[in-house]
Parts: structure tokens; C-alpha cells; sequence
């Protein structure tokens, strides 16, 4: 029995069809019982998101999925195997029992293993896995500490499970299935090369802002409330806005301008791993300056690097 009072506390609350911020490795999420209806709606009001979105499903183990998923793909069990607890989502043919609140109406479901001793400790204290999406309001920046979700939502009404720091900063990756064929849905923690190295070439689909089948796919998501700007030229940039307040978030490089009234690099050194576990930070801290624009510099398109420039697309207005 784990004697942690936050825990017990988190347990309490969400065994009363209540929600709970939880830490994971990738951001926070705001939690509820898979099996409440009322919990679920929770989610949404609170996260004001459209019922079309689908919610990820968090288990304690692998040998949970069974009890969410049907049918499963040998190729989503060697994902599983070399990747839980981990960034790592998985679509799957879903038990009849998993309400369609969840699943967005649709036949599959969005499960992973979060990699958070927290988390994974609540877990272990419930008898039914817990649907998070982050905790943030729908389509804002998805929070990595604590302090991040108590900007977004009262402490009076929402307890909030502190776990530090999320260690990778960015959302899982997401991978369904057409029959043994992996799909990539969203670009994620993980690289694409790390999972093809797994269970071969992926097809990527991850654009549908209609009926999306995953979280994160929705062409703007993830976004600051100042406007935008992706760029693969700072300098040109700087010199196109030199005449508003610039915020400014580059890879590894400082920029010297004027116009510029706070920056955020990312990774001095270069680091693509670093770039993501700050990505999120660097956002909000931008988003509290006094500035009218922000411009945001593409990261090299490899490894993790190719998930940041999806996430800064989707916040970008360009």
C-alpha cells in the first residue's frame, strides 16, 4: 500500500467521479475513471474540447490492454514490449465496455503505459485505468509542471498530483494499425526511427481535423494565445517584425535584435532531446512577456526534431 497522502488524496477524488492533474513523462493530464460517464464529461467541460477529439487511455501495465482493447496486432505487441511504460500510444480495436465518450464514437482506442513513478503508483491503487488528455484548456500550450496547470485551472477545484518537471516535455507518439500495417498518427517523444527500427516503414497520417481517429491531429493545436510565427530564417524574420515586440524561441542560437523583448534557446549545446524537454517552458514563458508577436525558429528535421516542428506548426497562425 503506498502511503503517499497526494496519492491517497488523488484516489479519494477520482473514486467520486471527480478529475485529477497527473504528471507523466510527456505533459500533464487531466484524469477521470474510464468507467464514469460523469468523469469523462468532466474532461471535456473542464478542458472546453470537442467530444469529436479522442481521449488516451492510461493503463498500469500491458497486461491491462487486454481489458480495453481487442484484436490486438503482433506489431502493436513488439511496440508494447520494447516501448511501455513509455511515450508511446497505441490505436486499437476497442472493448465493447469503453464508452464512446472516450473513442469519439469510434471502434478503436488510444492506450499507453505512462512512465511516471507517480502516476503509475496511483495506478496501482485503482481499480480502472484513467482517460488524460493534457491538462489545458483545448488547443492551448499542453503543460509540463505543475505551475502550468494551476495558470490554466483553480486550485480550489482541481487538485493537481505534483510530480516535478515532465522528463521528455512532449506528447506521446501515436501509432495505430491498418491489420498489421502501422500508421503513424502523431509525431511524438519517440522518433519515428526508433519505431520503424521495431516493426518497419510506417504510413503517415497525421492531419484530420474533421473525425480525427488520435489526439494531435488537429491542424492548430498547442498553441500560445500570442500570435505565432514558425520560421527557417530568424534573422529574415526579425527584420520583417522589427517593428513590433518580439518574443523569440530559437534551437541553439541567440539572436542579437532590437525589436526583441524576451528569447528562449531551447539547447545551447544543440541537444534535439533538451529542444523538446523545454519546448512547453519556453512557450508559456513566452506567452506571459509583453510582446505582440513571437517567432519561433524550426528545429533540424530528425530524430525528435521532426515532432517539435510538427507541435510548433500546429501553434504557428502561418
Amino acid at each position: 500500500m503506498n502511503n503517499n497522502p497526494d496519492i491517497e488524496k488523488a484516489v479519494r477524488i477520482l473514486n467520486e467521479s471527480e478529475n485529477v492533474a497527473i504528471p507523466t513523462e510527456t505533459v500533464y493530464g487531466l484524469a477521470g475513471n474510464i468507467y464514469s460517464e460523469t468523469a469523462i464529461r468532466k474532461i471535456f467541460k473542464r478542458k472546453k474540447r470537442p467530444y469529436y477529439n479522442p481521449l488516451i487511455v492510461h493503463l498500469k501495465s500491458y497486461s491491462e490492454v487486454e481489458k480495453v482493447a481487442i484484436e490486438i496486432p503482433e506489431k502493436a505487441r513488439v511496440l508494447a514490449e520494447a516501448f511501455w511504460p513509455g511515450p508511446l500510444t497505441l490505436v486499437l480495436k476497442k472493448q465493447k465496455n469503453i464508452s464512446d465518450l472516450i473513442t469519439a464514437g469510434k471502434d478503436t482506442v488510444a492506450v499507453r503505459v505512462p512512465n511516471h513513478p507517480l502516476t503509475l503508483a496511483l495506478l496501482e491503487q485503482l481499480d480502472y485505468p484513467l482517460a488524460a488528455p493534457s491538462a489545458n484548456p483545448f488547443g492551448s500550450i499542453s503543460p509540463t509542471t505543475a505551475a502550468h496547470v494551476a495558470t490554466y485551472f483553480d486550485a480550489k477545484t482541481l487538485f493537481v498530483l505534483d510530480g516535478g518537471p515532465c522528463i521528455n516535455g512532449i506528447e506521446s507518439t501515436i501509432i495505430g494499425f491498418d491489420g498489421e500495417s502501422p500508421i503513424l498518427y502523431r509525431a511524438g517523444a519517440i522518433p519515428i526511427e526508433a519505431i520503424e527500427n521495431s516493426v518497419g516503414k510506417l504510413s503517415v497520417f497525421t492531419k484530420d481535423d474533421v473525425a480525427p481517429i488520435a489526439p494531435g491531429m488537429l491542424s492548430k493545436h498547442y498553441a500560445p494565445t500570442t500570435p505565432t510565427i514558425l520560421t527557417s530564417d530568424m534573422a529574415k524574420s526579425l527584420l520583417d517584425y522589427s517593428d513590433k515586440r518580439v518574443g523569440v524561441m530559437s534551437f541553439c542560437k541567440r539572436y542579437q535584435n532590437p525589436a526583441i523583448v524576451h528569447q528562449e534557446v531551447l539547447s545551447s549545446q544543440g541537444n534535439l532531446a533538451e529542444a523538446a524537454n523545454r519546448l512547453y517552458a519556453a512557450l508559456h514563458a513566452l506567452d506571459s512577456q509583453p510582446i505582440e508577436v513571437i517567432l519561433v525558429e524550426k528545429a533540424p528535421h530528425t530524430g525528435i526534431g521532426i515532432a517539435i516542428n510538427d507541435k510548433l506548426q500546429r501553434a504557428s497562425v502561418l
